[in-house]
């Protein structure tokens, strides 16, 4: 089952490079019964201006003429398009000329899957939410698609967006390396005082003092990607309990987020 599910994975991917070097994509107008959808479920949509709307409507259709989205044993959904793609322009929207030049498509499965990949009934080991691919893998993403829905759900216990997650990882591996630092996004003048406030954070939560989730006290690369979780889900609540770590994402990610009405 493994090696059919990597095969299957390979020649999408095998489809994915032939269709982008034969083709040159324009972004398509934005569907008028997305905007709903966007209101309804991505909450940092949402309380943007309708002047910032509109421009994260275009940023929305350029990622999706950019990359390529498959789901895997399943039919990918507009709404899935939608939250991925929602998930890619939240963390750079302060960027407005970013493109993911490390990324050419995203691979949705079903449901959590394991480090094989698997993610049928008969795999164990299914914790997996998504993944930034290496190797074999590298310029993709593997999502998985009720992780990526739970993300968005704002009745949810936990502040937890595995989209979000997953592409600050990306934007964190666009200088070469993941390691908590987005070069990209911070300027070298903060690299060292990131660094010292990343530490003093993560010991917070391996003392368990912190309302960080643990999983940010892993290692540093994972503390950027909770942390930045935290400040696009409930920015107010960062600011309140970590203003240090609120006033430094702000700088890293250039955005100003307001009050939920």
């Amino acid at each position: 089952m493994i090696y059919l599910i990597i095969a299957v994975i390979l020649i999408i991917l095998f489809i994915v490079y032939a269709y982008r070097s034969t083709t040159h994509k324009k972004a398509k107008a934005f569907p008028t019964n997305w905007d709903q959808q966007l209101v309804e479920n991505v909450s940092f949509y949402k309380k943007l201006s309708k002047e910032k709307q509109k421009e994260f409507q275009e940023r929305i259709m350029e990622f999706l003429s950019e990359v390529y989205i498959e789901g895997v044993e399943y039919t990918i959904t507009d709404l899935d398009k939608i939250l991925i793609a929602a998930s890619a322009v939240i963390p750079v929207f302060g960027f407005p000329e970013w493109h993911y030049t490390n990324l050419s498509s995203v691979l949705v499965y079903p449901d959590h899957f394991n480090e094989e990949l698997g993610f049928g009934i008969t795999d164990d080991k299914k914790h997996i939410m998504g993944i930034v691919g290496n190797g074999q893998f590298e310029k993709q993403m593997i999502l998985s698609r009720k992780a990526l829905h739970q993300g968005f759900d704002n009745k949810k216990p936990q502040v937890q967006n595995t989209g979000v997650h997953e592409f600050v990882h990306l934007i964190d591996k666009m200088d070469g390396i993941t390691d908590g630092v987005p070069e990209r996004l911070l300027e070298h003048a903060y690299v060292i005082p990131w660094l010292k406030l990343i530490h003093k954070e993560m010991e917070a939560i391996n003392d368990d003092k912190s309302d960080i989730r643990s999983y940010g006290g892993t290692n540093e690369a994972e503390f950027l990607a909770v942390a930045s979780e935290y400040f696009f889900e409930k920015p107010e609540a960062l600011k309140k309990k970590h203003p240090e770590l609120f006033r430094m994402l702000q700088l890293c990610f250039h955005t100003n987020l307001r009050k939920t009405p």
